[in-house]
């Protein structure tokens, strides 16, 4: 517990403290004025992201796992990433919340818990589990690199992991994935794209191409987080997208072939 408390990282949500009582668990986090990015995307308001601000939350998030994974000699895996998990403060700036809690959920008090981050069969949440924790339970980098590409999906799209919309899908049953997958198949990917999202053709195809390399069903032919961060850095280049936190070196673990 101690260890998650001390990541300190600008796109990461800061564990405040925590208590431990019997067997409740009281956790407090730094409050981000603007909520979790899946309520955003389902609930925008009066004003609908824009691709500018979708891309900048897109680089963000991606800084923030590419540190988790490659900031460590020991990789820090998320294990139950999601659009929930993805806050936003004041500026839209995002950061990742909830990390290590699933391993620490699944502990009981004063036991050592189980080792596997899935037990009981809850893999995470629908929509965004790899296809290979099915066969095997471990929480791995590139299980993370997965949920991560279906974020990006949601931020490209504006549709849910689970589902997709009636009046976008066409009556379409499955996850967000099965479909984008079927409109490629199809030749009709950029009936994929948010309708509210206008010009910027070119770097919503390259963000797409990220997406894709994140939800390859092999995880050995995923890309890693470091990749992913650098490849959505490459495609905000000229917007407002910060560099000013890649003062924290991301010097592990960077090779495709790392889980």
């Amino acid at each position: 517990m101690g260890r998650i408390g001390q990541l300190r990282h600008p796109n990461i949500v800061p564990l405040l403290g925590f208590c431990v009582v019997e067997e409740e668990r009281l956790l407090v986090y730094k409050h981000m004025e603007s909520g979790a990015l899946s309520k955003v995307m389902k609930e925008p308001g009066e004003t609908l992201l824009d691709w500018a601000t979708r891309l900048r939350i897109a680089v963000g998030a991606a800084r923030g796992l590419a540190w988790l994974h490659h900031g460590f000699q020991m990789p820090q895996i998320h294990q139950n990433l999601s659009s929930s998990a993805v806050l936003l403060d004041e500026d839209y700036e995002a950061r990742i919340t909830d990390v290590g809690l699933t391993r620490l959920v699944r502990m009981a008090p004063g036991e050592g818990g189980d080792t596997s981050p899935f037990l009981n069969g809850d893999f995470g949440e629908f929509g965004y589990v790899a296809p290979e924790y099915a066969s095997n339970p471990v929480g791995t980098m590139k299980g993370d690199t997965y949920a991560f590409g279906v974020i990006l999906l949601e931020l490209v799209s504006g549709q849910e992991a689970a589902s997709v919309s009636s009046d976008v899908g066409e009556g379409f049953k499955g996850t967000l994935v099965d479909w984008v997958f079927q409109l490629k198949s199809t030749g009709r990917i950029a009936d994929a794209v948010d309708k509210s999202l206008k010009g910027s053709d070119a770097e919503i195809s390259e963000f797409l191409k990220v997406a894709f390399q994140c939800i390859v069903a092999r995880p050995k032919e995923r890309i890693s987080m470091y990749r992913v961060y650098h490849s959505l850095k490459s495609i905000g280049t000229g917007r407002d997208v910060s560099e000013q936190f890649d003062e924290f070196p991301l010097a592990y673990n960077k090779d495709d072939s790392d889980t």
